[in-house]
């Protein structure tokens, strides 16, 4: 199978922008554990999708080692952008396993964990990682002027 690096960023972007949009419903329904969990899962493919133009991402839920390690080819306006956006994919990461199993030590379920605030804070990092990579794609020639995805 040959990969298709565009097709990929692509493919990879319209994921972000799909669990983005999930995150913003279920913020405005009160679901804050649905908002935390489509929030990363917006920000890691956010990530991947930059990745993607370079190799093909891991199923990992923290792709940040990935995408650092390919921002150091970047001129360095566009390493800043791709460092920032691996730092929010790290940040939110760990919330895949914990919006989906609580904290069983706990005995808290993800309904549990979870307020407005974080919600909010989730859904404000992944609208910031989603706008980095459509930066990041139109600068790197996947994605052309007014091509990103309206949300």
């Amino acid at each position: 199978m040959r990969l298709n690096p565009h097709g990929e960023a692509q493919y990879r972007a319209r994921l972000a922008g799909g669990y983005l949009r999930e995150a913003e419903d279920a913020l405005k329904r009160g679901d804050y554990r649905g908002a935390v969990a489509s929030s990363q899962l917006s920000a890691g493919n956010a990530a991947k999708a930059v990745i993607a133009l370079f190799r093909v991402p891991s199923w990992s839920h923290d792709p940040s080692h990935e995408l650092l390690e390919e921002a150091q080819q970047l001129r360095p306006e566009l390493k800043v952008l791709a460092e920032e956006l691996a730092e929010i994919a790290r940040r939110l990461a760990p919330e895949h396993a914990r919006a989906t199993y609580g904290e069983p030590v706990r005995g808290l379920t993800p309904w549990d964990l979870y307020s407005r605030g974080d919600a909010e804070e989730a859904l404000t990092l992944a609208r910031r990682a989603y706008r980095l990579m459509e930066a990041l794609l139109r600068e790197l020639g996947s994605m052309g002027p007014g091509e990103g995805l309206s949300l």
